[in-house]
């Protein structure tokens, strides 16, 4: 039993159920990746976290409009880095890279794949 906070995420989660072989999301605190909102640093907790055979992912899905976002746009730089450092720790102790996945909602279908979202939407 999950609790989504849109369709597009629940719509994601089938994607995952079908393609991953693990996944999860993540609690408040789970990852402390902080963005910068004015003067302040706010924490972002992505929507999912999915470990396929070669790779793990970072995901969020977001409306079309939200895209460009100055506050969603931040949140992908950072965990953008933070799935940069994470790789260059597990390639160091035999680990699977991470990759970030910034997904519009109206792709988060059920007729996509895990990978070709990773392959149009990865950083």
């Amino acid at each position: 039993m999950q609790k989504f906070d849109s369709d597009a995420e629940r719509k994601l989660a089938v994607i995952l159920e079908r393609d991953a072989l693990k996944w999860f999301k993540p609690a408040k605190g789970q990852f402390q990746i902080f963005y910068r909102h004015g003067a302040d640093h706010l924490e972002h907790q992505p929507d999912f976290v999915a470990e396929t055979a070669d790779t793990r992912y970072m995901l969020e899905v977001k409306a079309n409009y939200q895209m460009h976002d100055p506050i969603v746009l931040a949140k992908k730089e950072v965990a953008a880095k933070w799935c940069v450092h994470a790789t260059q720790y597990t390639n160091s102790h035999g680990g699977k890279p991470w990759r970030y996945l910034l997904i519009p909602h109206d792709e988060a279908d059920a007729n996509r794949t895990l990978d070709r979202l990773g392959e149009r939407y990865g950083s």
